[in-house]
């Protein structure tokens, strides 16, 4: 998956509602038996979403949230009595908020959780339909055009760099095809279309695979063209204008119609672009909890975990969920969003 003042309206600090505290007194030992029940009930569980859709869309389509958390909560035995859902004013946002522990559970890309992993904890990382090709070779992708989607359901995808129908772009692609080695010149003979620089596939990810492999940075290319939308970088790329986009590893799939019908070409848009490029896996989003929360505990978390891949496989649960385009939930490896940090502090360094 992917620093902003969230609306603190309405995000109020919660507590939950705790038992009593041990004694020697007998009164109080006494008052042990319901101390676990009293550790369950929680007056407010604050989540909040980032603005990746339009923000009144979000608040409605997630509405019926509510109700599927408490009754999943309920059967892991906790009495939530309301769910409080917002909206972050942006991305940053709602990680302040995690980082602060006035928010309990954030849903966040993964570059937004490491920003504040020292205040906010992936317990869970989404899952979307996989495709039918997931290697680290260009070549591979060439070879296997082209690629659809599959029933398995992944935590990750890929990026890729796809050379479009120019002569420059073809040239590299041939290379790659040949199983030859392309050098750091053949690249930076290229007109490139990047996204703006805290796009995970458009750019962050882009330039940890050009640091790995060729010890530069996106920045270091001679030829960039920034592009407001994937649609608009395939266009400069049917065109001519750039040899190469960096983009979205289904990219293709999403502008394989206009690809001939916007864009003017003859030929389908798999037997005129190649990748030339694989990045690591980036991960997807995640739902974190804050680490500062005075309601999260352990236990909850757990509950969480469980009430949220539940909630998933719900018909009700999966157009919640949809609004991310997210399918399920998998119990999440704060290890697996390294090359993240990684790509992260690339960014950082080249500001």
């Amino acid at each position: 998956m992917f620093k902003k003042v969230l609306k603190y309206t309405g995000l109020v600090a919660l507590v939950a509602t705790l038992g009593a505290c041990g004694s020697d007194s007998a009164k109080d030992k006494g008052s042990e038996s319901s101390k676990g029940k009293d550790d369950k009930t929680i007056e407010t569980l604050s989540v909040g979403f980032v603005p990746s859709r339009d923000p009144e869309e979000i608040v409605s389509a997630t509405e019926p949230l509510k109700e599927l958390m408490q009754k999943e909560l309920k059967e892991q035995g906790y009495d939530v009595k309301k769910i409080d859902i917002t909206v972050g004013t942006n991305f940053e946002a709602v990680g302040e908020s995690l980082d602060s522990g006035t928010l309990d559970i954030g849903f966040i890309p993964g570059g937004t959780y490491v920003l504040y992993d020292e205040g906010a904890e992936p317990i869970l990382t989404a899952t979307r339909a996989g495709l039918s090709i997931d290697s680290d070779e260009a070549k591979v992708w060439n070879e296997n055009k082209p690629t659809e989607p599959t029933d398995k359901q992944v935590d990750s995808y890929r990026a890729l760099m796809i050379a479009g129908p120019s002569s420059k772009g073809q040239a590299v692609a041939d290379k790659v095809n040949k199983g030859e080695k392309v050098s750091w010149d053949d690249l930076n003979n290229l007109s490139w279309s990047v996204m703006s620089s805290s796009s995970p596939a458009g750019y962050i990810y882009p330039s940890l695979w050009l640091n790995e492999n060729y010890d530069k940075k996106i920045t270091d290319l001679k030829n960039i063209v920034q592009s407001d939308s994937y649609g608009s970088a395939f266009a400069r790329l049917a065109s001519g204008q750039v040899d190469v986009v960096l983009t979205y590893a289904d990219a293709r799939r999403d502008n394989e119609e206009n690809w001939k019908k916007e864009f003017g070409r003859d030929k389908s848009i798999w037997d005129e672009t190649n990748v030339i490029g694989v990045t690591p896996a980036i991960y997807n989003d995640t739902i974190s909890v804050s680490k500062n929360s005075k309601t999260m505990t352990d236990d909850l978390k757990k509950a969480l975990q469980k009430s949220f891949i539940n909630i998933a496989k719900t018909d009700e649960g999966k157009k919640v969920i949809g609004i991310y385009s997210h399918e399920g939930y998998v119990e999440a490896n704060p290890k697996d969003y390294d090359n993240e940090r990684k790509a992260q502090k690339l960014v950082q360094d080249a500001k």
